[in-house]
């Protein structure tokens, strides 16, 4: 809770790894003998603005996530959503599942996510309806058309790689998806924006990488081990 207001985790691992090329969730791969998901309900389990906290979830996988619950014994409130066959039809079924002030919602297979930067979304929303943490890119961004011609070239200064966790109010978050469920969009700033709803970006770091590709667990099971020595 943040200046009385209400504020639910929903944590999404409902995807279908199809990029990772394994036949097998990503979130249930073990980094030092913990799922990748643990990683991101201990984060927010443990923050001090969040009440309970929801799970998007494929309805097979439901029985394996509660006995990770309860094994980990996590004693905020937890509820599990049924994941739908998109992203956004999952944070849809999540947000549908609480009535909490704000929602901050989370990509599962991002293990790595700091508490500094949920502290720094959620307390963003005491100026805006929506923020979202994020890194500068790195490198030159090309936009071209469907034929693959270039039209326009992003400048790096201020041009954003899109990470999670974000945070919104619950009340326009629902009613955008309600009002755009028949248009697909990526992640739920975009949903806002169709509003002209300003987000804010939280400067975020560059290991809060999401588990994509199977290169991508290596890479971070190296990080998190080097990060749990500590």
């Amino acid at each position: 809770m943040i200046d009385g207001k209400t504020v639910t985790a929903v944590i999404l691992v409902a995807g279908n790894s199809t990029r990772y090329g394994q036949n097998r969730n990503k979130n249930f791969e073990l980094i030092n003998k913990k799922t990748v998901m643990f990683y991101s309900l201990k984060a927010f389990h443990e923050n001090a603005y969040i009440d309970n906290l929801i799970i998007g979830a494929k309805q097979e996988e439901i029985p394996k996530i509660k006995e990770l619950i309860q094994k980990e014994k996590i004693s905020k409130p937890i509820q599990i959503a049924i994941g739908g066959k998109s992203r956004q039809e999952t944070v849809y079924h999540c947000i549908q599942k609480t009535e909490a002030d704000m929602v901050i919602i989370h990509d599962g297979a991002r293990p790595a996510i700091k508490q500094d930067y949920i502290n720094q979304c959620i307390e963003s929303m005491k100026e805006y309806k929506g923020a979202t943490v994020g890194v500068l890119s790195k490198d030159t961004i090309k936009i071209t058309d469907e034929n693959n011609i270039v039209i326009q070239t992003t400048k790096r200064s201020n041009t954003w790689i899109v990470q999670t966790p974000q945070c919104f109010e619950r009340k326009i978050l629902l009613e955008m998806h309600e009002k755009y469920k028949q248009e697909e969009v990526t992640d739920d700033c975009m949903l806002l924006e169709k509003q002209n709803e300003k987000i804010k970006m939280i400067q975020g770091d560059y290991t809060n990488i999401k588990i994509t590709t199977f290169e991508d667990i290596e890479v971070m099971r190296e990080f998190m081990n080097k990060l749990l020595a500590k």
